[in-house]
């Protein structure tokens, strides 16, 4: 049974994510889904809270009837050398890393322990460009599962998104 590692902020989880996730379960049975940098929250770019980046993921995920995968917290330790093994002994067990960040490659590579295989992209899109759109008042939502759509307006972080880029 092999079980992939899939890391990312998900500032917000976007079609590109759920795509990602698709891919990774077609190649591997199970996925854990680490949620990076989940002490920061409430910033410009760490605007949503580790818990609502995995009520919105666990939600998407459900709703596509997605039920093999783990979702896990993994706070920043700032430190590239020893990123990789402290994940390793976080998280549970994994055999194959999936990122295109050439950070998670770089870090995974020191520990030379895991294939580290890239994510086609097959819907081009970031976290990034979702929450500017939303600064900027335009159509954001096509970028996004609609799941994460209304949970982003049910917990009203369209204001809090706005508020935090003002800092």
């Amino acid at each position: 049974m092999t079980t992939a590692l899939f890391v990312g902020r998900f500032q917000p989880f976007h079609q590109g994510h759920l795509e990602a996730v698709k891919q990774i379960l077609k190649e591997n049975d199970k996925i854990i889904i680490g949620i990076g940098s989940s002490q920061y929250s409430n910033t410009e770019h760490n605007p949503f809270t580790a818990e609502e980046r995995k009520q919105m993921i666990d939600k998407t995920l459900k709703a596509n009837n997605i039920n093999n995968y783990k979702i896990v917290f993994i706070p920043d330790i700032h430190d590239g050398n020893r990123w990789a093994s402290y994940v390793e002994n976080l998280i549970p067990k994994f055999n194959i890393v999936y990122t295109n960040s050439q950070y998670t490659k770089f870090c995974f590579d020191k520990i030379k322990k895991y294939p580290i295989k890239p994510i086609k992209i097959t819907f081009d899109t970031n976290s990034t460009e979702i929450r500017n759109r939303i600064k900027q008042n335009k159509n954001w939502k096509e970028l996004v599962p609609k799941e994460i759509a209304q949970e982003i307006e049910r917990i009203n972080s369209i204001k809090r998104i706005k508020e935090t880029s003002k800092e």
